[in-house]
């Protein structure tokens, strides 16, 4: 690669001395892990514990990673306590981008997932059509850098909607989620070390994925034992986890061990002269990457699928909760409602699969308010305004999605099948059989589609509705149909509908 003249030796020494980036080595990995977990733990502890809310806390770290940043790209060589803080800062708020999208905007954690997936893709294209490599040991240029960045935002950002959708929206949990993301890498260290794996390709797959593992560590650490986590808490959580990273820091900038080793000509070559190896082996990652991770979110989703079809009637145990933080409020009782509050996001992240699969934009709607309560509450110095106004919105939303459409009988609700059945009695009379199989298959479909939510109504004269149906159905899909069998039972079926529907 040419560089403005310089020779090939000046240019290996420039890559050496002033790659802005450290050696991958043992504490890299070790240290991105530890980074990735503060920036889930502390983010939610300016959150929750010190009431800032998520607005104010993504423009409060937004402001020190930006501060951060420019003496990142101000420095001429590779700095410890400089670059790693610039990473701690970009997991945090990496991770408060999408926390944002999801809770404030209502983004659904599918939608970020494929956005960012395509930013993180288009950013690795886009840098190594302009730099022929995508090798972190060549990081000598402010576009490279640049290029850097960015990858590390959308690797951040990526990692938090996958982790979400998997541990909490898939219901799969942190740890599961932890467990299978240890797997995949391990799998990926495999494949390097055995299947001759570009070393690029896997270290930027391992990169993306300790994004979720972090996150996982985070949550099993500072979740409430009730939540299955060790109930160290946030504060508890972040405070470890940032001595830990100060004391590497420290370690490293005195040993200076990720600051030498060697270049990365021999990377760089080998890059070049496997191109096309590396462009397939690419190319089949992705395939596995894409066909694992639909095939698994359908395969979850299909699993956690609710017969339910509104919040209505599902969300009484959480206004009982909030009524109960309530009184402890007015109370001034805030140890309870503190542990009342663990109670409440417990039992929602524990529903959210099924919840959220019956109504994405209401159970957003009421985790936005959550969101209020638990900071309000979990505040170290909570205001008992603050508290009864944001228990006050959310029993709102809750009480509002609770009685929401939630018919009694099935009156009015059976119009549609009755005039299919109309349809189908028109067509016997006039023994035109083949249009009224036709109307059996759309009555069929109708019936099957509705069924969750009729029967649910009322289930007994479901079962009876659906047993003239199927007399309906068996007598006109006869392969010598009666005219007077299907009238007889299409005038039974009708007679059952329209007495229901009144």
């Amino acid at each position: 690669m040419k560089d403005q003249g310089i020779s090939s030796v000046d240019q290996s020494l420039g890559r050496q001395m002033l790659n802005k980036v450290p050696q991958v080595t043992i504490f890299f990995w070790i240290i991105k892990i530890l980074c990735t977990t503060v920036g889930e733990t502390f983010a939610d502890f300016l959150n929750f514990n010190l009431g800032l809310g998520l607005a104010n806390t993504t423009i409060l770290m937004g402001i020190a990673f930006f501060i951060f940043l420019f003496l990142q790209f101000r420095a001429t060589k590779y700095v410890p306590a400089i670059y790693w803080i610039t990473v701690v800062l970009i997991s945090v708020f990496g991770t408060l981008v999408t926390d944002n999208l999801t809770d404030n905007i209502g983004v659904r954690l599918e939608v970020s997932t494929a956005v960012f997936s395509v930013l993180l893709g288009l950013t690795f294209l886009f840098w190594y059509l302009s730099e022929k490599t995508l090798s972190i040991h060549s990081i000598y240029t402010r576009r490279r850098e640049a290029f850097y960045w960015f990858t590390i935002l959308f690797t951040f950002a990526l990692g938090t909607a996958v982790g979400d959708l998997y541990s909490e929206q898939l219901g799969l949990g942190y740890l599961k989620t932890g467990i299978i993301v240890v797997l995949i890498i391990g799998c990926v260290y495999l494949a390097y070390k055995f299947l001759k794996l570009d070393a690029v390709l896997a270290f930027w797959i391992a990169y993306i994925l300790t994004r979720p593992l972090g996150a996982s560590l985070g949550d099993l650490l500072s979740q409430p034992k009730v939540n299955g986590g060790l109930g160290l808490g946030t504060t508890v959580t972040s405070v470890i986890f940032l001595v830990a990273i100060l004391g590497i820091i420290v370690f490293l900038a005195v040993t200076k061990i990720d600051t030498t080793g060697k270049s990365d000509t021999a990377e760089t070559n080998q890059e070049n002269g496997n191109k096309n190896n590396v462009l397939i082996q690419t190319i089949v990652v992705l395939c596995i990457f894409l066909g694992g991770g639909i095939g698994s979110y359908y395969s979850i989703s299909n699993s956690v699928a609710s017969q339910a079809t509104t919040l209505a009637g599902q969300l009484t145990d959480f206004i009982n909760i909030e009524n109960n933080m309530l009184k402890d409020v007015n109370s001034n009782n805030f140890t309870s409602a503190k542990k009342e509050a663990d109670d409440l996001e417990h039992q929602w992240d524990a529903s959210e699969s099924k919840l959220r699969k019956i109504d994405g934009t209401t159970w957003t709607k009421i985790d936005g308010t959550f969101d209020i309560v638990l900071a309000s509450v979990r505040s170290s110095s909570p205001d008992v305004s603050k508290c009864k106004t944001a228990l006050t919105n959310s029993l709102s939303a809750l009480n509002s999605a609770n009685k929401a459409s939630q018919a009694t009988t099935l009156a009015g609700q059976l119009t549609d099948f009755a005039k299919v059945e109309s349809d189908m009695l028109n067509q016997v009379n006039s023994n035109n059989f083949t249009a009224a199989k036709k109307s059996a298959d759309d009555l069929e479909h109708q019936w099957d589609v509705a069924e969750p939510k009729l029967r649910k109504i009322d289930g007994t004269t479901w079962t009876k509705i659906d047993g003239t149906i199927d007399v309906v159905l068996a007598s006109v899909r006869s392969s010598s149909p009666d005219a007077s069998k299907c009238k007889t039972a299409l005038n039974d079926s009708l007679s059952v509908i329209n007495g229901a529907n009144k």
